[in-house]
């Protein structure tokens, strides 16, 4: 495990370090991965209303009944302590300290941003409220300005888990290459960071205003778009 960053970390390392090794337990065997866990935490605790504590837990840990194990218990009490954390640290403004592990063992390898992100966006589409439905259907003057303010900062996530570039070759469009790509995906990578706080806070700023009702069926990022185009919600209306 590497921080992308050297400022330190949004959690004692021994606190960290516990965690992990409780990860590596036979009734943890389907919980997520460390990185996974923080990636998952910053998108669960965004959004029109923060993922449920013990929906998280289940999500990150994989069952009630790993949830309900010794360990289970244990790994608990900490990522709830890392989500107070993380929250924190948000709402201040600061950009999380990314904790990353390597692309494979080598000691050069760079990080491994994808499973990050992957993580992020499994929240996303567990969110009780559907992020870009909720901007719709929230009466806002300024929807469409705080739709695409939102699907900027979300650009990073989807390059660095290759859904942008699936979208773009689904729609026919050209996708960078070589030292271009490369930019690019560096870009993403710096910014991530910032990226999450952003969409923290905005959404902190969302709610102040009122709670915002669902008056549809929600429609997941996976889910045939309901314009009947035959493509993923994610790769058409809600690209």
């Amino acid at each position: 495990m590497s921080n992308s960053t050297e400022p330190q970390a949004q959690l004692d390392d021994a606190l960290l370090d516990r965690l992990e090794n409780l990860l590596d337990e036979p009734a943890l065997d389907e919980a997520m991965r460390l990185d996974e866990i923080q990636g998952y935490l910053c998108a669960a605790l965004s959004g029109p209303q923060p993922i449920p504590e013990d929906d998280r837990l289940i999500d990150i840990l994989g069952s009630e009944e790993a949830l309900d194990s010794d360990a289970g218990r244990e790994a608990a009490e900490i990522i709830n302590q890392f989500a107070t954390a993380l929250e924190a640290e948000m709402a201040a403004g600061e950009p999380p300290v990314l904790l990353l592990y390597p692309k494979n063992e080598s000691e050069d390898s760079p990080s491994d941003y994808e499973p990050w992100c992957q993580a992020y966006l499994s929240a996303v589409d567990q969110a009780e409220e559907d992020w870009f439905e909720a901007l719709e259907n929230g009466n806002s003057e300024d929807a469409e300005d705080e739709m695409a303010y939102l699907d900027e900062r979300l650009f990073p996530m989807m390059v660095l888990t290759g859904e942008a570039e699936t979208a773009a070759t689904e729609h026919g469009e050209e996708w960078p290459e070589g030292e271009e790509r490369a930019e690019m995906e560096n870009e993403c990578e710096e910014t991530l960071p910032q990226a999450v706080t952003d969409i923290y806070r905005f959404w902190l700023a969302k709610r102040g205003v009122g709670t915002i009702q669902r008056e549809t069926p929600k429609v997941g990022r996976n889910d045939p778009c309901p314009c009947g185009s035959g493509k993923k919600f994610k790769q058409c209306c809600g690209n």
